[in-house]
């Protein structure tokens, strides 16, 4: 049996109240003039393709007309919240609302279009999951990159975060030799270690993107996670390895390609470092985010159990036959493969 086929749907963790007081003391709690079960209340749903005319897993949403402007006029309101602090934004028009019944956040997908410069933007609305909001937390303190969103009760915003999803580069470049190859297999070694450091699982390859930066000598890369609800949830230890997922088999193949073990085992301890920095850098916003986390239930006692034994294995240490929860092990995991004191 796969990885895959041995993962059960995670349950949503409610937003407890010592991480709403991290969000607003960390500007990421806002009153919304919207819900997710607002949005729900939709009149139909129509399958929408791609540019290949293939169906897609997303509909297209269509509400009643007398519900259609108060959405939308509530929906800029949101988007000004998240992209300008809820400064006004002239001529922004709601292009298209969508849906996906697929994963577990079931997010709506909101095209926004600026009708002087018709430049466009996506953001997605989710229910919130406690899960979800450590993962990009967490994202944002030891991530080279930021995620900008919003949290109000059982509702999180989340801005789109561009990128070509990684199962699509894959197929798209099953007979194309990509161009500079070292840097994509470095890159993927650091995303996976990434991952791993701050147990971020479920990194199949549609759940993350690559970036593509043309420099002015190459073409350079950079792999983001777009999906955080299984933050510190499984109790399997390789599911917070990507390189394990049968999804990504071509990445771990090129990398295996590139890179001898001792390169390979460089990368890796180059993010770690990177790591450390971005901790010393938040070191208080990491101890508030984890204090609260230490407190909350974001698993289940059988995943828990199963991961502290598989960790004190891999680390050889028996400090985690104490950890009472995923916090606990997140703590310690985060302190012995960074090297530092997180309290």
């Amino acid at each position: 049996m796969s990885l895959e086929e041995q993962q059960l749907k995670k349950p949503a963790f409610k937003i407890k109240a010592p991480l709403k007081e991290h969000l607003k003391h960390y500007s990421r709690y806002a009153d919304l003039p919207l819900s997710y079960d607002d949005l729900t209340s939709y009149r139909d749903l129509i399958p929408t393709s791609d540019d290949g005319a293939k169906a897609t897993l997303w509909y297209l949403v269509m509400y009643h007309s007398y519900d259609m402007d108060r959405i939308h006029d509530q929906l800029i309101k949101i988007y000004e919240l998240l992209v300008a602090d809820g400064d006004e934004i002239p001529f922004l028009k709601v292009e298209r609302i969508e849906f996906c019944s697929f994963g577990n956040s079931k997010p709506f997908r909101i095209k926004v279009r600026n009708e002087i410069n018709d430049n466009h933007d996506y953001f997605y609305i989710k229910k919130a999951d406690a899960s979800r909001v450590y993962g990009l937390e967490l994202e944002e303190i030891f991530s080279p990159d930021k995620v900008s969103f919003l949290v109000n009760n059982d509702t999180i915003v989340i801005e789109h975060i561009v990128g070509i999803p990684c199962d699509v580069y894959i197929e798209d470049h099953k007979n194309v030799k990509i161009e500079n190859r070292l840097r994509f297999a470095k890159e993927y070694v650091k995303f996976n270690e990434r991952c791993f450091v701050r147990l971020l699982g479920d990194m199949r390859a549609y759940n993350f993107i690559i970036e593509i930066t043309q420099d002015f000598d190459n073409v350079q890369y950079r792999m983001r996670s777009i999906d955080f609800d299984q933050q510190c949830y499984e109790g399997r230890m390789k599911l917070y390895l990507s390189q394990y997922f049968k999804d990504n088999i071509e990445l771990v193949k090129h990398a295996q390609e590139m890179l001898s073990n001792d390169m390979a085992n460089q990368y890796a301890r180059e993010e770690r470092v990177a790591m450390k920095k971005r901790f010393l850098a938040s070191r208080q916003r990491t101890r508030s985010l984890l204090r609260r986390m230490r407190k909350d239930t974001i698993s289940t006692r059988e995943h828990t159990e199963r991961l502290k034994k598989e960790l004190g294995n891999y680390h050889k240490h028996n400090g985690f036959k104490a950890c009472k929860n995923m916090g606990d092990v997140l703590t310690l995991h985060l302190a012995l493969k960074l090297g530092v004191e997180i309290f």
